[in-house]
């Protein structure tokens, strides 16, 4: 598969790939199913699409995701910083994402004046310290915990010889 990367302003990352076939989602959407407040905003996405299937929604926090089936975008990635994958195989971050799905739900108008460069530059940076202080502001372990506690639960499970505790 041909990837390409290009990095652009308002800090959109673009990432094109060459599909086998078309989705019938117009855009899947990489949340933390482990944050209650990301958890809300899906919930009333979902209801949103009211099972149109516009949005594909994928917890990058199930054990069973994996980045190559999601634009190649890693889990210590996804859990930075919001992302999103069109069907042609870009990747989206950040304030970008929300103003894609939020026009794929017919509900751009929300989103509709970040897209002026100034409100947009506010925007994306009150975005960044959201999302640099997300996990603490949840009651949740930092970046650096959850990535190690994850690679250690997946090396359990592909190896198979952890145990519940040490002593036995």
């Amino acid at each position: 598969m041909l990837s390409s990367k290009t990095e652009f302003p308002e800090s959109v990352e673009v990432t094109t790939q060459n599909p086998s076939s078309s989705p019938s989602w117009q855009i899947e959407l990489l949340y933390d199913g482990q944050c209650p407040l990301c958890l809300r905003e899906v919930n009333f996405l979902q209801k949103r699409d009211a099972g149109r299937g516009l949005v594909a929604f994928v917890d990058i926090a199930d054990d069973g995701y994996t980045p190559e089936a999601h634009g190649g975008v890693d889990f210590e990635t996804a859990m930075g910083r919001i992302h999103a994958v069109l069907p042609d195989g870009t990747v989206i971050k950040n304030v970008e994402v929300f103003r894609r799905v939020y026009e794929i739900l017919g509900m751009g108008w929300i989103y509709a004046a970040t897209k002026l460069p100034v409100i947009g530059a506010i925007v994306d940076k009150l975005y960044e310290i959201w999302a640099d202080y997300r996990l603490s502001l949840t009651g949740r372990p930092n970046l650096a915990t959850i990535v190690k506690d994850r690679q250690k639960r997946m090396e359990c499970e592909t190896q198979g010889r952890c145990r519940l505790n040490d002593n036995g």
